[in-house]
Parts: structure tokens; C-alpha cells; sequence
């Protein structure tokens, strides 16, 4: 079995969560909008109890929090749901943002929004000077991931809320990547829409939430219509066992956080001195200081990132940029907006670690990773 180093794509479900969801796949099974009668009642409290988790877990009030079906959907509703209610029309994103943003804000441009998509700086920064510019009193909405899915930089959340505000915007994080690595306050980071999904912080896929800061005046409509579930903002029963399972992968994130992410950045630059010891000319990309811990996102010149990962993919799992991008012919996007030319970002490949990852996998991926340095540059 591969090591698993590719733990931004996902996570395994940690078994406490699955303990957690087990019986309400069979015993626990009442609706919790069934408000005449106990199975309802006990559902119920079990979303109430996950929702307060959540919570707890970016610092909102319960009922801040919305449930989704994950970061895609939340990002969607941020956008369109915003979108649809406003005068203003104009929205800001970064060139480096995640398809369920990028892809959002582009089909809102096609349909009246003005959209203007703002470069990076080389190490994946938003330039502040940059975004004075483009903020107008047009300007809804500005989308910046808080941080990002391939190079893991983090982006400075508060200045960047603080004058989109002072610009009478709104603003909308994709905290996906940030969930269970670094610590998320809705308060610290000034945001007014926040979104997460189980499966990055070892809970069950096919779930996630939507942070809406209820005391701003924000107006959100549905995107989808049905019924009054989730404050009429998303429509359909509650998958409660993956709701409950959401809640206990966010109270466990957020316990030992610190020492959690001490851990894995201390193992991250260990792997990176190994790479960089067999391989001098190693190439980094992202501000290595401004990174969430576990993530690193390299290349080896002259060698493309595919041919690394198919020569260690029997004994290491890593991947040559975002899950939702394989198959693409093209170098990442996110990477071309660091300012690299089609060669330079064709190397890269992201090696991603976890919760489970240990000293011993590190030390053996170590191994088989500058192997198959060696075999790629002809050494051996």
C-alpha cells in the first residue's frame, strides 16, 4: 500500500467520526424537520449539537451556520446567493482561486456581473495595492481564498476584509484548505461568508457549511428552491449521519490544533531539506513562510511533475496539482498565475501531509522520492 501524501485532495475519514455517524445510518433514523414525535425530536438534537460544533470550530453563533453538501455548493451560494439579491453587480477574485469559485464568478459574468479576476504576486500573495485599485463602489463582492488548494499560501484575510468593507463589500473566504492546519476566527479574519467541507478535515465526504455572519444585514438567496430547511437557504432534508460526522471532524480539529500543525510543518521541512539535499536546483513555489504546515509544492527542472508521480506511484501518493483539475492537458492555472512559463509549472507536483502521517512514512517517502530523483535526471 502507497504512503498517502496527498492528503489536500482528501482526507481519510478519522474512525472517532465514523463512531460518532454509526447510528444514525440505522438506529437514529427520524427526520429531524419530523417535529411530532421523539425520532424527530432526537435527530434533531443531534444537528443542533453538530451545528454548534461547527460553529464553535470558525468562532460564529450556531445559527450562522448552514449546511451544504460541500465547499462547491457553499462557495455557490456565497456567490449566486449574494449575486442574486444585490444593486451592486461588480465581483473581485483572485487568478489563483479554486474552480468552484473561479468557474462561479465566470458564469456570473455571464449573466450581468462584472468580474475582474486580480493576479498574484510570484510567491502566491494577493498584492493589497492591486485590490485598493479594483474596489469600486460598484464592488459586491470579493472572493479570496484563505488558503490555497495547491501551494498552501495563506492570504492576509483581515486586511483584505477590512477595505473591502471600508469599500462597502462584501467578502466570502474558501477556508476548505485551511480547516484543521491553521486556525479559522470569523471575528479574527472580519469575513461575512466562510466555507469548509468534511472530507479536507477527516470527516465524511458529501457534506459541508456555509458560514453567513447574521448580524451585518447580509442577504443571501437560495439557489436551489424547495422547502424552508437551513433558514429556507438550502433546501432538503439534512443528511443527518454526515451532518453529525462534520461536526465531530470539526471538534476534533479543533483540539490539539497547534501542537497538530507544529507537528506535520516540522516533518514538511524535513522532507523538503531531504529533496533539496539529493536535488540543489529543487524548485519551490509559494511563499514558504507563509504556507499552511504539511504542504509543499515542488518541482525538479527539466523533469515534468507527471513523470515524478507515475515513477513512485506504487510506493508514495502524491499529485501533480488539485484533485478537481486531473486529466487537464494543461499546467495548473494557479501555478501560470505565480508568473511561471509552461516548462517551470509543467514540474510541479504537490506533496500533501496529515493526521496519520508519521516520522516512519516520511522517512521511507523520503526514500522512494529521491530514488526516483535520481532515475528521472539519468544517475542511476
Amino acid at each position: 500500500m502507497p504512503i498517502y501524501l496527498d492528503y489536500q485532495a482528501t482526507t481519510p475519514t478519522d474512525p472517532r467520526v465514523v463512531e460518532a455517524m454509526a447510528p444514525y445510518w440505522t438506529q437514529d433514523f427520524g427526520n429531524p424537520h419530523s417535529e411530532g414525535h421523539p425520532f424527530g425530536w432526537k435527530v434533531k438534537q443531534a444537528v443542533d449539537k453538530a451545528r454548534a460544533q461547527v460553529a464553535n470550530f470558525v468562532n460564529a453563533y450556531d445559527d450562522e451556520i448552514i449546511f451544504t453538501s460541500g465547499a462547491t455548493e457553499s462557495c455557490n451560494l456565497a456567490l449566486r446567493g449574494a449575486a442574486t439579491s444585490a444593486k451592486r453587480h461588480k465581483i473581485i477574485t483572485l487568478s489563483t482561486e479554486h474552480p468552484a469559485v473561479l468557474e462561479t464568478a465566470r458564469s456570473l459574468g455571464n449573466h450581468g456581473c462584472d468580474v475582474e479576476v486580480l493576479p498574484v504576486m510570484p510567491d502566491g500573495i494577493l498584492d493589497l495595492a492591486v485590490l485598493a485599485e479594483a474596489l469600486t463602489e460598484q464592488t459586491l463582492l470579493v472572493s479570496v481564498m484563505l488558503a490555497n488548494n495547491e501551494i498552501g499560501v495563506i492570504q492576509p484575510m483581515r486586511r483584505i476584509s477590512d477595505m473591502c468593507h471600508e469599500a462597502g463589500a462584501i467578502v466570502h473566504t474558501d477556508a476548505t484548505q485551511a480547516g484543521g492546519r491553521i486556525r479559522i476566527d470569523v471575528e479574527e479574519l472580519g469575513v461575512d461568508l466562510l466555507s469548509i467541507s468534511g472530507h479536507k478535515i477527516y470527516g465524511p465526504n458529501g457534506v459541508g457549511a456555509l458560514y453567513m455572519r447574521a448580524r451585518s444585514g447580509l442577504e443571501i438567496q437560495p439557489i436551489i428552491t424547495g422547502g424552508h430547511q437551513e433558514k429556507g437557504l438550502r433546501p432538503g432534508t439534512v443528511p443527518v449521519p454526515l451532518v453529525v460526522g462534520l461536526g465531530e471532524a470539526c471538534r476534533i480539529a479543533g483540539s490539539g490544533l497547534e501542537e497538530e500543525a507544529s507537528r506535520m510543518d516540522a516533518l514538511c521541512r524535513r522532507l523538503l531539506d531531504e529533496l533539496e539535499e539529493e536535488v540543489p536546483s529543487l524548485m519551490k513555489f509559494g511563499s514558504l513562510e507563509k504556507r499552511i504546515p504539511g504542504n509543499l509544492s515542488v518541482g525538479i527542472p527539466g523533469i515534468p511533475g507527471e513523470s515524478f508521480v507515475e515513477a513512485v506511484s506504487g510506493k508514495v501518493a502524491i499529485s501533480t496539482g488539485a484533485a478537481c483539475s486531473t486529466g487537464s492537458p494543461e499546467p495548473s492555472h494557479v501555478l501560470l498565475a505565480l508568473g511561471l512559463g509552461l516548462e517551470a509549472a509543467s514540474t510541479a507536483v504537490r506533496i500533501s501531509m496529515g493526521r496519520f502521517t508519521t516520522e516512519e512514512d516520511v522517512k521511507d517517502a523520503s526514500q522512494v522520492l529521491r530514488h526516483a530523483m535520481k532515475t528521472l535526471k539519468g544517475e542511476t
